[in-house]
């Protein structure tokens, strides 16, 4: 009976986190669908939307490793907490602002109460299983759950009441997900509960944690990774529109399909990534994610554009694959503050991929834009290639 209720405490921690991840990313994707309505509303530019949808990753991925020493000190269930009802307040703010210097305000503050959630979850999981990569694929599986609810019922919601509202559906989302945390998740005993935290802050074992070959190479990877993840979350939908010639509701389904094969899929490269290799997951990733991108842009008809979504969304599940070959070349006290200082390093770069996007498809065309994109993920096939076939123990 104590193996059987451990268990069950174990699963209830994995989904809870999981749907923690599912409303920090529902306030954060439902504005992406009615990015047209914004510029529209506030007479601005896609690269000016941009430079708001960066801010609010780049603050996402800051928050990072501030989280891990937070969770260090008191512990991840006050902070997830923290994460995931100030995704509510600032969703509501979102919602209502008057100008666009509010929103942009607004926005980013979202991304910097969300970026709280992530990396203590995974801790908090690495605390809890054995086999970190599938339950990292399955905590992953959260952010495409979102996408599977988000983006298409935002741009319903937008045509029927406006995108003020489809934007409040943050906040539908983290409320009841708050309350079911706060009452089912136990407090967990603070690694550091005595630790300064300005200590945590000393430039040199910073530096010594992002030296590590493996773990500066890794890093490389994902800065790549994630600036393609971040210019598709941010603008899909606006280049199917104005690229493909689809309808605002049509383009917020695609959307949503590409999240969906990614929540399904990411399990899967997890699970490979512990059997056959982090490397091998994360090679096939590139492959099918370059091939998708480049159907987007090159491929005639809506068959291309299925077989693409199938493609991007298994591709970018690379996640599941290089956050445990990270998690693998950290020690066990590391894995708090390390794991969140890695993020927020690969994270605030890669979340470059909104504003450089937005600015290439100002300038160059969505189609330009999109290719360059799949070039990205061609340099991260071939570095990990090159690793393996020259011996570099990277």
């Amino acid at each position: 009976m104590d193996l059987l209720n451990r268990w069950r405490y174990r699963e209830t921690v994995l989904a809870l986190c999981t749907l923690a991840f599912f409303a920090t990313m529902v306030a954060r994707l439902v504005i992406s669908p009615v990015v047209p309505d914004v510029t529209d509303a506030f007479g601005v530019s896609n690269f000016v939307v941009g430079i708001a949808l960066t801010g609010l990753w780049m603050t996402y991925f800051l928050a990072q490793f501030p989280s891990g020493i937070l969770a260090d000190r008191f512990g991840e269930r006050p902070v997830i907490l923290v994460a995931v009802g100030g995704t509510a307040v600032t969703s509501l703010l979102i919602a209502v602002s008057p100008a666009f210097p509010i929103f942009l305000l607004a926005t980013l503050v979202l991304g910097a109460v969300a970026g709280l959630h992530y990396s203590v979850a995974t801790t908090l999981l690495t605390r809890t299983y054995d086999n970190i990569g599938s339950a990292i694929g399955i905590h992953n599986g959260g952010g495409p759950l979102a996408g599977l609810v988000a983006p298409a019922l935002a741009a319903w919601v937008a045509v029927v009441l406006g995108w003020r509202y489809a934007i409040a559906l943050g906040v539908v989302a983290a409320v009841p997900i708050y309350v079911l945390f706060s009452r089912y998740v136990e407090p967990t005993e603070p690694r550091r509960p005595d630790q300064p935290m300005r200590d945590r802050f000393e430039l040199e074992p910073l530096l010594e944690v992002l030296s590590r070959p493996p773990i500066a190479f890794t890093v490389c990877l994902a800065i790549l990774s994630a600036f393609v993840w971040q210019a598709l979350s941010s603008f899909l939908p606006t280049f199917l529109i104005e690229h493909r010639n689809h309808s605002q509701t049509l383009a917020g389904i695609v959307f949503s399909a590409y999240f969906v094969v990614q929540a399904i899929t990411q399990v899967g490269v997890g699970a490979i990534s512990d059997r056959y290799g982090r490397d091998l997951a994360a090679a096939g990733c590139m492959v099918l994610g370059s091939s998708g991108l480049l159907l987007f842009v090159f491929g005639p008809g809506f068959p291309s554009i299925v077989l693409a979504v199938l493609l991007v969304g298994t591709g970018l599940g690379w996640g599941a694959a290089l956050l445990p070959r990270i998690m693998d070349n950290l020690n066990d006290e590391e894995r708090g503050a390390g794991f969140g200082l890695v993020r927020t390093v690969y994270g605030v770069v890669g979340s470059l991929g909104s504003v450089a996007t937005g600015l290439f498809a100002d300038v160059l065309g969505w189609g330009v834009a999109f290719t360059i994109l799949a070039g990205l993920l061609v340099v991260v096939l071939l570095a990990l290639v090159t690793n393996r076939a020259l011996g570099l123990g990277y």
